[in-house]
């Protein structure tokens, strides 16, 4: 699941910057069953990291009730355009995925 590529967007405007991300995942709880009747294992994103230049610009710790391919949109301060920032999502099973995005 790690490999589908996350949608980053990051937009400066008058010192502030826009981060808008879509993470694909499919964000199982643990409680819904399968054709068969059994119950599909839990697999949910945990942990969200937001980097600019070194520092932490945001960090959030999702449960599983929160729905396929998350989407989540904020704003920062300290931003410029040519800037890199990466985001980061670890899940329940410890799989990892980071994709990075230039602000424009």
């Amino acid at each position: 699941m790690a490999a589908d590529p996350m949608r980053v967007r990051a937009l400066e405007q008058g010192g502030i910057t826009e981060i808008k991300v879509l993470m694909r995942h499919d964000m199982e709880t643990g409680l819904r069953k399968d054709a068969g009747g059994k119950l599909v294992s839990a697999h949910f994103i945990q942990q969200i990291n937001v980097r600019h230049k070194d520092r932490d610009v945001l960090s959030a710790q999702f449960g599983p009730s929160i729905a396929k391919d998350p989407f989540i949109g904020f704003k920062f301060k300290g931003g410029a355009k040519g800037d890199k920032v990466a985001v980061t999502w670890i899940d329940n099973l410890g799989e990892k995925r980071t994709d990075e995005a230039v602000i424009a």
